[in-house]
């Protein structure tokens, strides 16, 4: 007994001396840890401030019911019941009933209220007991951060998101993707917490705690207004003629800012959404829009000229037993090259191609290089593949007997939406390529962290005389009886572009389908804007061709920018009040303060203004807008109890 005796002793003496640091940091560790505090993710910006992303905070407030002393839960434990009472609708007994239950059985985590907003938050901290604090008043609060949209659908995709699994991989599309850990994210904060039992955290407030850094707000290019009228040309475009996907892009010539992007893609259901940003990152055959590349190197190689005269020999031509076909039958007979690219006729324009360059078709390579036009744009949205050009010098499988004269009318070539814009703008822009541009500048509040210039691509992608020949070719499109874009003249606004229209999984025909497209710019003379229009995939029985199916989208938009956005210098006036803002201001105020968790009055409210009321509210509801402009008609009724998950849909006009 004297042995074993001796034995304990010195067991715990060696635990209390020796092993003493080991156990005591081994034991604060399984009840003490740290937590990250995320930064608040920066904001993402149209070009004239609208907000087009954010982070809401969004708070859980808890209760350590054995914080108080006795004395302190005896006198405000009414009072602090009566608080949550008028807050929530709930009998002031029934919840202290609750609060004295949880300090019965020691709850140093009893849950008050979830994912509410910054102003309750606050409400919270003023309530008795309380507003004593974590130490005196039992009141604990988490904070966590909500990415909002608040444009809804629109450019989602382009503005993108950052995610991050459980496994810890990355998904990062978009603007906010791409600057995300440059400029949004801001530097994480941490602070330290205390297990309580039954797997809960407590946190703790000490020296240790460091408050995170916020990220920078990132300023983009885009121009909401724009980006409305593309969109909804877009989606019009695309339900009439039950397509699967498409897109369209509005950038200005001078700058290459992208003023609208929009991409949607069909679900199963039928409807349309921000899918892929098929703009960037789908890459395509580009048929009859090549044919303005394929032009622009034989007027700068002095193989041809527009006044030559060219045979299309009935509509179809061979090579190798393969045929090359007008889309009119018969063909157009013998035609200026001129001609031929403005009725887009296919043997023209192989026949042209074919004669200058059979003999070198490497010199047609080397003249579509000089162009950049075998450059990708090196955009910081992921997700850009790089142009497709067969070379007769590379052994990749891509150069056979007929790629030259393939290639002269858009096949085996392939480019995204976003680098044949890159072209055809740069014809726009006198042969100046500018790099497309998606941020303005990034701020920190009111400074300007770092600002974005222009990028030019390639000073002189050809010759003055080539441009003014191409600007010529592009213009008579429109402006000619027989061009393929002349269904979009207009007498009170002039327009440059060109029609496409490729096939697509043509080697399986009982998969055929079209790609139509149409490239250009507006106004003709000094143009403001640039503009392509991609949609893949339309019901041939409505119709395919990239005239009727693209050609209106583009009409549309430069029309409704031209009206919305006089192209004129303004002079600013004066800061004042206006009496119907105001007001309209002070609705929507008091709107969003008395409404929280049932449905308002949004009958002749802004669009816009109705879907932010509605997202911000306690309850997590899903808004679905039909239309534009101001509400007409809203599916749930005023003061009915909105529930979580439901769907409000909201009619617009």
């Amino acid at each position: 007994m004297f042995v074993f005796g001796v034995a304990v002793v010195f067991k715990l003496l060696s635990i209390q001396f020796v092993q003493g640091e080991k156990y005591k940091a081994l034991a604060t560790k399984r009840v003490v840890k740290d937590v990250v505090i995320p930064a608040n993710r920066g904001n993402v910006y149209s070009v004239k401030g609208n907000l087009l992303a954010t982070s809401i905070p969004k708070y859980d407030i808890r209760f350590d019911a054995l914080a108080p002393s006795a004395k302190t839960f005896e006198k405000y434990i009414r009072e602090l019941s009566e608080s949550l009472a008028k807050y929530n609708g709930k009998s002031a007994r029934a919840i202290e009933n609750r609060l004295r239950r949880a300090r019965a059985n020691r709850n140093r985590y009893y849950l008050l209220a979830k994912n509410i907003g910054y102003s309750d938050y606050i409400m919270f901290r003023g309530f008795p007991m309380l507003s004593l604090g974590t130490f005196k008043g039992g009141f604990i609060v988490e904070q966590t951060t909500k990415r909002e949209h608040p444009m809804g659908g629109i450019a989602q995709r382009t503005i993108g998101y950052e995610r991050i699994d459980e496994k810890g991989n990355v998904t990062r599309p978009g603007i906010d993707g791409a600057f995300g850990v440059k400029y949004l994210r801001g530097v994480d904060g941490h602070r330290k917490k205390q297990q309580i039992g039954k797997g809960q955290w407590k946190p703790l407030s000490d020296a240790n705690e460091v408050e995170p850094k916020d990220g920078y707000d990132v300023y983009t290019t885009i121009d909401v207004n724009i980006q409305d009228i593309a969109h909804h040309a877009l989606l019009e475009q695309l339900e009439k003629y039950k397509a699967d996907h498409g897109c369209v892009v509005v950038m200005e010539t001078k700058t290459g800012e992208i003023r609208a992007i929009s991409n949607l893609g069909r679900n199963k259901n039928g409807h349309y959404y921000e899918r892929l940003n098929y703009a960037v990152g789908e890459s395509h055959e580009s048929g009859s829009t090549f044919k303005l590349m394929a032009l622009a190197a034989a007027f700068e190689d002095k193989v041809a000229d527009t006044s030559d005269v060219v045979d299309t020999e009935k509509g179809v031509i061979s090579f190798y037993g393969k045929k090359v076909r007008d889309s009119k039958h018969g063909g157009y007979g013998e035609i200026t090259v001129s001609k031929a690219f403005e009725v887009s006729s296919n043997t023209g324009i192989v026949k042209v191609i074919d004669k200058g360059y059979r003999k070198q078709p490497e010199k047609f390579v080397d003249r579509l290089y000089s162009m950049s036009l075998n450059q990708d744009l090196d955009l910081p949205i992921i997700g850009e593949p790089s142009p497709i050009i067969p070379d007769p010098r590379v052994k990749n499988g891509r150069w056979s007997g007929i790629a030259l004269q393939w290639m002269a009318y858009g096949y085996g070539v392939s480019f995204t939406p976003l680098q044949t814009l890159a072209f055809y703008n740069a014809v726009a822009n006198n042969g100046v390529m500018v790099k497309p541009r998606f941020l303005k500048e990034v701020k920190e509040f009111d400074k300007v962290v770092e600002p974005f210039e222009r990028e030019v691509v390639n000073k002189k992608i050809c010759s003055d005389e080539t441009i003014g020949k191409l600007q010529d070719l592009l213009k008579n499109v429109v402006a000619k009886d027989h061009g393929t874009g002349h269904r979009l003249y207009s007498k009170n606004f002039s327009m440059a572009g060109k029609t496409g229209t490729c096939q697509k999984d043509y080697r399986d025909k009982e998969k055929l389908n079209y790609i139509s497209s149409f490239a250009g710019y507006f106004p003709a003379e000094n143009p403001k804007y640039s503009c392509i229009v991609v949609i893949h995939e339309p019901d041939k029985s409505v119709g395919y061709y990239g005239a009727d199916v693209s050609g209106p989208v583009f009409k549309r938009v430069a029309q409704k920018i031209y009206t919305d956005t006089p192209l004129v210098d303004e002079v600013e006036t004066l800061e004042m009040n206006v009496a119907d803002v105001e007001v309209s201001f002070q609705k929507f105020y008091e709107t969003a303060q008395t409404y929280k968790t049932v449905m308002p009055n949004l009958l002749g409210m802004p669009a816009m203004d109705a879907l932010v009321l509605l997202e911000n509210m306690q309850v997590d509801i899903n808004v679905r807008l039909e239309g534009h402009g101001v509400i007409r008609a809203q599916s749930i009724s005023e003061n009915t109890k909105l529930k979580s998950n439901q769907t409000v849909v909201l009619k617009a006009s």
